[in-house]
């Protein structure tokens, strides 16, 4: 804006110069006075124009400085700023690098669990292979609950059959047996099934299987003198157990009536603990008749010891006597040195004071 004012001022002086030239020309014969007044007015606007050249160059310097200082302070900052913006880039981007890693080992152990689960549906698609893994996971439960002494793995019966595990108990209840059976296929038609028809179909299966199973325990593995009069079928799937009770009551009732009771991880859990609970009572009855034969003895040794302190206490009273007559005998001892220390002396009436000896009637005296 200022350039464009001192651009106008200098087309005005030159202007003025042109028409005072004009004037010369065609005024020859104009006054003096005028032409010198036109010169004055130049000067001046000529002089005007250099001050207002000067103050803008002034003011563009300061403008310029103004302009300098305030980018240099822009730039100190935008600096800064450029620095702390790259210093928290770098430390997010370390943080990135750590999650990232995190993140590549969690993916690196789902994959891991991954392959970990297609195994165990490989195992548990294999009716062999699942019969195996329910008998390590009764195996891991039973080892966990009782001592050594109460159990024993794949123990053959009298009628030749062969228990997964067999409880030992004393008479009554006796020897109980545990089978684990795994009806996976019938379960999962079961969960599986698209419509009513093939729901029914593998619920009749199901039911099937577990019939099946619980007659064959009850044949197998209840041995009349040998084993309780019940067994254990142990189911190693939560999920089974819950299906079976609520869907299937009348496999139950069927069982209870064989007397095979269907048990799942936590409810044999359960019933082991109750198992190991009667087998301490039975040690503690064990040792029962050994500790009243013991309380019998300590109580003999008690009986003598209370007539051996009652002697004592008599031993004790008789020398208590004893020595009461000892300190009788002393002190008449002693009264009677007094006196003969007296007749000694030469007392008057020391012999009347003597004792009289006494008549002789063929006793001695004490």
């Amino acid at each position: 804006m200022s350039d464009i004012l001192i651009l106008v001022a200098v087309l005005a002086a030159a202007l003025l110069g042109a028409l005072a030239a004009l004037l010369l020309r065609g005024r020859g014969n104009m006054a003096d006075p005028q032409v010198a007044e036109l010169a004055r007015q130049q000067t001046e606007l000529m002089g005007r124009l250099a001050a207002m050249a000067e103050a803008q160059a002034q003011t563009r310097a300061e403008i310029t400085s103004t302009l300098n200082e305030r980018l240099e302070n822009v730039s100190q900052r935008m600096g800064l700023s450029l620095e702390s913006n790259a210093q928290k880039t770098a430390e997010t981007l370390g943080n990135l690098t750590v999650r990232l890693n995190v993140i590549d080992e969690a993916q690196k152990k789902m994959t891991e669990l991954s392959g970990e689960v297609v195994g165990l549906k490989d195992i548990l698609a294999n009716r062999q292979a699942r019969g195996a893994f329910g008998e390590v996971q009764l195996n891991d439960i039973v080892t966990n609950a009782l001592p050594p002494s109460a159990y024993s793995f794949q123990t053959t019966l009298s009628n030749g059959t062969r228990a997964d595990c067999l409880i030992r108990l004393p008479n009554p209840p006796g020897h109980i047996a545990i089978d684990a059976k795994f009806p996976l296929d019938a379960y999962h038609a079961l969960r599986n099934a698209r419509d009513e028809a093939e729901k029914t179909v593998a619920a009749r299966q199901f039911r099937s299987d577990l019939n099946k199973h619980v007659a064959a325990i009850a044949e197998k593995y209840i041995v009349p003198g040998e084993t309780a009069e019940s067994a254990l079928m142990f189911l190693p799937s939560e999920a089974v157990y819950a299906e079976l009770h609520a869907s299937f009551p009348d496999v139950l009732t069927k069982s209870y009536q064989a007397r095979v009771w269907i048990v799942s991880p936590t409810t044999l859990m359960a019933t082991l603990n109750t198992v190991r609970a009667v087998l301490k009572d039975v040690e503690m009855r064990k040792q029962a008749g050994v500790i009243q034969k013991y309380v019998g003895l300590l109580l003999g040794d008690v009986g003598r010891l209370n007539d051996r302190v009652g002697s004592l206490e008599r031993h004790f009273q008789q020398a208590e006597k004893d020595i009461g007559d000892i300190r009788k005998s002393a002190d008449a001892i002693s009264s009677r040195g007094e006196k003969i220390e007296a007749v000694e002396m030469g007392e008057e009436d020391a012999a009347d004071a003597l004792p009289k000896p006494p008549k002789k009637t063929g006793l001695s005296a004490d």
